[in-house]
């Protein structure tokens, strides 16, 4: 018992408390502190009434009596994050909680580099397989460390893959343990690839990974390019941002950057633009766009990405929400 973390503990509180004063104090946590107990949750199936009494202790309620044993466990972890913060963001939640419970854990830690030397000389299906498998970060580093050559292969592998057997993800998993010396874990769920993990990877590499990846594709696969862009955010999703999400996405960008990406954008993207942000700083933007000049398309390419990609990390934060329909309306 004096072995439980203080993760632990807090989530056999939560487990034992009535249910409603549960989801009140899960609404007061972060996502990541609501992520954090919501695994010890899944992982605390059963908890004998001695353990549980010596968790309430530690946070000085002292349980009276015999307390029955409780069950942890994915249906109450599920039903107090729906609870506390939507369904969407629950799912969200439970995704990344049950995939971190991978046979590729091992190498959660390992560097990006170091993974891609090991993967060297593996079919791109392999490679697909150990990508669709880590965390969407630690893959986009991974996929970037690749040589060019194959990158194109490893891509449409991870959007093309069905779902992989646990005898596969075992074989690969025991192989690379055995190269890195690391041990990998048995016994865990299969992960499916996909086109929508591809796009994840891809929203998280470089500008110009993601448009060399893009346009092999292409030539390959015009049907999948399509889809894959179809759900990959543009600069031109500026417009469909309420305009409170707008301004939070502007917060974030220096007066320069936004003048650089104005350069030749359609009136649509430069009225949010100039709509969201301050008086004094439409002023200032006014004054900074007419003293740079003419610039370079690739100077101009780069202030959208850095747009882009805050944009991306704050969707996928919920922090911001973009409305994808009627998408061909809003062009360059």
């Amino acid at each position: 018992m004096k072995a439980l973390t203080g993760r632990q503990t807090a989530a056999l509180v939560i487990m034992n408390i009535d249910r409603s004063a549960a989801i009140d104090v899960m609404k007061h946590m972060s996502e990541a502190e609501a992520e954090a107990i919501t695994a010890e949750i899944i992982g605390l199936q059963n908890v004998d009434a001695a353990t549980a009494a010596y968790a309430l202790g530690r946070f000085q309620h002292l349980a009276a009596g015999n307390l029955p044993p409780v069950r942890g466990g994915r249906d109450l972890a599920a039903t107090l994050l729906q609870a506390s913060f939507g369904s969407e963001r629950a799912a969200a939640v439970l995704g990344r909680v049950g995939s971190s419970n991978s046979a590729f854990d091992f190498l959660s830690a390992a560097d990006p580099v170091h993974i891609a030397g090991q993967l060297d000389g593996e079919l791109p299906q392999t490679i697909a397989l150990v990508l669709a498998h880590l965390a969407t970060d630690q893959a986009a580093a991974v996929l970037a460390a690749l040589p060019e050559s194959i990158r194109a292969d490893v891509a449409q592998s991870i959007a093309t893959m069905g779902t992989a057997t646990q005898d596969a993800i075992g074989i690969v998993a025991e192989s690379l343990q055995a190269r890195t010396g690391m041990l990998a874990l048995r016994d865990n769920p299969e992960r499916l690839g996909g086109v929508q993990p591809l796009v994840e990877i891809i929203n998280r590499s470089d500008a110009s990974i993601e448009k060399a990846l893009l346009e092999s594709i292409e030539d390959r696969d015009q049907a999948l390019a399509d889809d894959i862009r179809s759900r990959m955010f543009t600069f031109a999703d500026l417009v469909r941002l309420d305009d409170r999400d707008a301004q939070r996405v502007l917060r974030g960008v220096d007066l320069r950057t936004l003048a650089l990406a104005l350069k030749g954008a359609n009136d649509g993207i430069a009225e949010v633009i100039r709509r969201n942000v301050s008086e004094r700083n439409r002023e200032n933007l006014d004054l900074e766009s007419r003293s740079i000049g003419p610039v370079r398309i690739s100077q101009v390419e780069e202030a959208r990405a850095a747009i882009v990609h805050l944009l991306r990390g704050m969707e996928a934060a919920g922090e911001i929400s973009v409305q994808r329909a009627d998408e061909d309306e809003y062009v360059f």
